[in-house]
């Protein structure tokens, strides 16, 4: 038989995870999608945040992909589309839909389904889909789904925010009888900040993307409410996992921003001279002791990644 795999990128988080999950029931609910037995899978384990999520509300987490699926097989992709960011498991061919909300970075062989829309959040883009196509989500997958929109746009703050998000999470927070969106925002904030049991090198890669600038590019991200006392206590260890990331992922550049959720403000961890050069250009101020506070900024994909990719080109 034949089967639809749903994924979405590599060290998925939370919008990546609910994206192919709410994307599975969709498809299962309206026959009209014409996919076969739709499967939601991921390209790597979940992050504390998701497994926090799915443990409140009783949810089982999909299975990671971990063989190459059959050739008559199909894949969607799920908020991402960049060849660095897929799974290996399944060849391009294979590939029938991509519903993203990110840049479009495609070179394809053959036409496909693409939805793309600026919003906040995969998850916001699927119950649009749902929306259309008369699905209700269940009482979990909404309150999966609201807790993706919030983790995406970092409690409907970050500028990637626009108004289907508000309006969807008000609707799906209905469904899911959530009554406190920020007090739900601030359970999901202290789940994503809590790096305790995370090494130097799992925090370094706890949430990232490589991008295809002019040169091969790593930027991680961390979330956290601590943001002064982890780069009191842990610069250094960072610095060093940073420079061994570096090598293993055959990158030019590598930027780690700390990200204060409830300050809204970033500081980069600047590894060397060059990432030094690249980022004083992008953000403007001055490095110290391996720290540019780059200011009020909390979107890699919107405020970081761009600029960044920009300075590249000057």
């Amino acid at each position: 038989m034949l089967t639809t795999y749903i994924i979405g990128h590599q060290k998925p988080d939370t919008d990546s995870v609910v994206s192919a999950m709410a994307l599975e029931y969709l498809y299962q609910q309206a026959t009209c999608f014409g996919y076969s037995n739709p499967r939601a899978v991921l390209a790597d384990p979940i992050n504390g945040e998701t497994a926090y999520l799915l443990d409140r509300f009783k949810v089982e987490s999909p299975p990671v992909l971990s063989s190459l699926i059959k050739p008559q097989d199909q894949v969607v992709l799920v908020d991402h589309n960049e060849v660095s960011q897929r799974s290996t498991f399944f060849d391009q061919e294979q590939i029938v839909e991509i519903v993203d909300h990110h840049k479009a970075n495609l070179n394809l062989s053959k036409p496909i389904f693409l939805t793309f829309k600026t919003w906040g959040s995969s998850s916001s883009i699927i119950y649009f889909l749902m929306k259309r196509s008369d699905v209700t989500p269940t009482k979990k997958l909404a309150s999966l789904m609201l807790a993706a929109i919030l983790s995406d746009t970092v409690g409907l703050k970050s500028p990637t925010t626009c108004e289907q998000d508000k309006k969807f999470a008000k609707e799906l927070a209905k469904i899911a009888q959530i009554d406190d969106l920020n007090a739900f925002s601030l359970d999901i904030f202290k789940a994503k900040s809590d790096i305790s049991k995370l090494s130097p090198t799992q925090i370094v890669k706890n949430d990232y993307k490589l991008f295809e600038f002019t040169q091969p590019t790593f930027i991680g991200q961390i979330e956290t409410v601590e943001q002064e006392r982890l780069l009191k206590e842990k610069k250094q260890e960072l610095l060093a996992a940073m420079s061994e990331i570096k090598k293993t992922e055959k990158v030019d550049y590598l930027f780690l921003a700390v990200t204060d959720i409830l300050k809204v403000n970033t500081k980069l961890v600047i590894l060397s001279e060059d990432e030094q050069q690249i980022a004083q250009k992008a953000f403007g101020g001055s490095t110290e002791d391996n720290i540019l506070d780059i200011g009020a900024k909390l979107s890699r994909k919107k405020e970081i990644a761009p600029a960044i990719e920009s300075a590249m080109k000057k």
